[in-house]
């Protein structure tokens, strides 16, 4: 379904890591739309992923739980400005975006029920989520395949013009020219949490190795602690600049590195895509759908298996072990605050043995 269009809505509103995925599906409208303006619906809090990315023209950001007054601002920017309107999610609120902003609008809609009927109606064109075999990746450029254009399966990193800058004063040693590996300890929630005397291994294992070992992180209190906690037992050359960088310095930092390791969180699918080997810890997360999407890939078909360690290009998926493994659940106790024994079971020597490997 060839559509003309000069102005585009894509409508993003989820977690970080889903908005990084989605700009394959970006970098392939505005290369089949070069001069369309192309704006981006997302939440407040992922907005900074999008940096200095290329393929938009404006963000509009919105609460993740709008109240009236921020839906009528909301309603008066997007209501009919657009020719097209592209939901890259399934829920509700996202295709009502979708229907209030353009007269043609495509989406990913959920399985045939009858209470999800109007979605289908609604839309002049869908692809149907599958939340399991499918990557999310994958599903996005399904998008791309209803209206006609070439897939790019690129996903872009975050960029702004003074990140080296920034990476130069905030860096105590000459980051574009020392070995040093990036290391980013904590996801936003628990149950992906890797353990402190394994990540404490692992900066002894590479600083003795002669490289510098660097800690990315967020700003949340509790990441914060976490942090501080396993610096207490590692070599005092580690730097910590969890809560100091932008997405963009942490996307240049990485880039420089020799290797990244880091569990399923936003920035690790940040490594994987600036080609520098990396390791990713998997625990609960089913791999078909969530896995790093290794560099320079284009194939469509998920990259990992579903259950085991493997290494495409660039990325390792290091999947802990347990015939319940990946249970797609939040953790053993399935909530967010809870631990992951599949996580909690990988050895250091295991990663360490990945890391040689990446080395040779």
């Amino acid at each position: 379904m060839k559509i003309k269009a000069n102005k585009i809505l894509v409508i993003a509103t989820r977690r970080i890591g889903d908005v990084l995925l989605v700009t394959p599906l970006l970098r392939s409208l505005r290369n089949a739309y070069p001069n369309a303006q192309i704006d981006m619906l997302v939440y407040k809090n992922t907005a900074a992923i999008l940096e200095g990315n290329p393929d938009y023209n404006n963000l509009i950001p919105v609460s993740e739980r709008p109240k009236f007054k921020e839906y009528q601002s909301l309603f008066k920017q997007i209501f009919r400005r657009y020719d097209l309107a592209i939901s890259t999610l399934a829920s509700d609120r996202p295709i009502i975006y979708a229907i209030l902003a353009a007269a043609k609008r495509i989406a990913i809609v959920p399985p045939q029920r009858w209470q999800d009927a109007w979605k289908r109606l609604m839309v002049q064109a869908w692809t149907e989520l599958d939340d399991k075999n499918t990557h999310t990746i994958i599903q996005n450029l399904r998008l791309a395949d209803l209206l006609e254009i070439a897939r790019s399966y690129e996903v872009v990193t975050p960029q702004l013009p003074d990140s080296i800058q920034r990476l130069d004063k905030l860096l105590p040693f000459a980051w574009q020219k020392q070995a040093f590996a990036v290391l980013h300890l904590a996801p936003m929630y628990h149950y992906k949490r890797w353990t402190i005397n394994g990540w404490q291994q692992i900066a002894k294992y590479l600083t003795q190795a002669g490289l510098r070992v660097v800690l990315t992180g967020g700003t949340a209190k509790e990441e914060i602690a976490y942090i501080n906690n396993a610096l207490v037992k590692m070599p005092d050359s580690v730097l910590n600049l969890a809560g100091k960088l932008r997405f963009s310095e942490v996307s240049e930092l990485i880039r420089a590195s020799k290797i990244y390791i880091g569990p399923d969180t936003a920035v690790t699918h940040l490594a994987a895509a600036t080609s520098v080997p990396t390791i990713a810890l998997f625990g609960p997360t089913n791999p078909l759908k969530w896995a790093p999407w290794p560099y320079n890939y284009a194939l469509d078909k998920t990259p990992f298996d579903f259950k085991g360690t493997k290494k495409v290009a660039n990325v390792v998926l290091l999947q802990g072990k347990g015939i319940c493994v990946p249970c797609h659940q939040e953790g053993c106790e399935q909530h967010r605050q809870s631990s992951s024994r599949c996580l909690e079971e990988i050895d250091s020597a295991t990663v360490i043995k990945w890391i040689e490997t990446l080395g040779r």
